[in-house]
């Protein structure tokens, strides 16, 4: 590991007392100021406008608090498959519908990872982006799994690392700030996350993803945590009106590049590599759901037209299909109790839906039987 960087402009890396060479990172800003040179305007340029595109579409979304549903569910699946778990999103799916010693073990941690950015989403709404919240947030990401004897919700008393298993503080890949450098980068840490005027939204933005990882201020989940932020931030800043940009998907795509670039912060004070990098990312995801969008009101369109048709007489049937958008795989005692009607009455429907082909029962099972909306499904399984 190098005893010092050519430049203090992201940090310095500092021999310890006993031995070992942690880095100590400077505070945002960085100084000197990001060079805007052309690749970068073009980026931060390219970027902008299809974040725009993106949040105009959550205006001509009908009832957009149920296909967010689904987004965050897909970025809970890859930020978590980051990280090394196994679940897909077909077992988070179950295991909300009621499966329980079906699904991978890890499952619940995608769980967690729901609820804790729909925690953080709600608690925007009271209080704002701070060391607090990010603790609390944490808290919610490790309740009951792997990682839950690590401190949930407090920041580390101990010193971290990064690098393979059985890797050393001396060996490590990486060695984040001591406890006591940490507890003042992270007051650093604070203070820019509330400085929003001084830089480009997604530049700042951006400038915190990398500086919390370089932190790295629990004992576990800090790339959760560190995505999470990315869309905390846009949330509260309200350049997205509703969390549809999640980057899990381009930085699993891209996770060398991304461990990579991250390292040449450290190590050369590249921000503007990293800056690139992530505009990247923004403009090709933005793209990206601006189409799933359009697939998912095409497909809306379609399947309430087809409901209108066959079920017209139906009391539940369009209420049944917006439920699905929400929550596309159930079971007829979860319909029973989100639409109110008596078990039959939800029986016969989920039985109606599957012969025109909205639902498909995937267990096979007589009894316990579940039923998927494939079609909805596939959107987020093919990204």
């Amino acid at each position: 590991m190098p005893q010092a960087t050519p430049s203090p402009r992201a940090g310095r890396f500092i021999k310890q007392p006993t031995g070992y060479t942690a880095f100590i990172p400077a505070p945002l800003p960085p100084n000197p100021p990001i060079r805007k040179d052309d690749e970068l305007i073009r980026a931060l340029s390219d970027a902008d406008r299809a974040l725009g595109r993106l949040d105009g579409v959550t205006t001509v979304l009908p009832s957009p608090d149920l296909f967010v549903a689904m987004y965050v569910r897909q970025e809970a699946v890859l930020s978590s498959q980051i990280e090394g778990t196994q679940s897909s999103l077909d077992d988070v799916l179950a295991y909300e519908a009621g499966a329980r010693g079906e699904q991978p073990k890890d499952v619940e941690e995608v769980v967690n990872y729901v609820r804790a950015m729909n925690y953080g989403l709600a608690r925007l709404k009271e209080l704002p982006l701070s060391l607090r919240l990010i603790r609390e947030i944490h808290g919610e990401l490790l309740q009951g799994v792997r990682g839950g004897d690590k401190t949930p919700g407090e920041f580390r008393r101990l010193q971290n690392l990064i690098g393979p298993a059985g890797a050393t503080l001396s060996t490590a890949t990486f060695v984040p700030p001591p406890v006591h450098e940490m507890q003042q980068a992270l007051h650093q840490f604070e203070n820019f996350l509330h400085r929003t005027k001084d830089l480009p939204h997604l530049v700042h933005c951006g400038l915190a993803h990398a500086q919390f990882e370089t932190i790295h201020p629990f004992l576990d989940g800090n790339g959760r945590v560190g995505r999470l932020l990315i869309t905390f931030l846009l949330c509260e800043q309200n350049i997205l009106q509703q969390p549809l940009l999640y980057l899990s998907y381009y930085l699993k795509a891209h996770r060398q590049e991304y461990y990579d670039r991250l390292d040449a912060i450290r190590h050369q004070g590249d921000w503007e590599g990293w800056l690139k990098f992530f505009l990247r990312g923004v403009y090709e995801v933005s793209r990206e759901a601006i189409d799933r969008a359009r697939r998912i009101l095409a497909l809306r369109d379609s399947q309430r037209q087809l409901v209108a048709e066959k079920f017209s007489l139906s009391t539940y049937a369009l209420p049944l299909l917006d439920y699905l958008f929400e929550q596309p795989l159930v079971t007829v005692r979860m319909v029973e109790n989100k639409l109110g009607c008596a078990y039959g009455s939800a029986n016969s429907l989920i039985r109606d839906f599957s012969t025109v082909g909205i639902l498909e029962e995937i267990t096979g099972r007589l009894r316990d039987r579940q039923y998927r909306f494939e079609p909805y499904v596939q959107f987020f399984r093919s990204s």
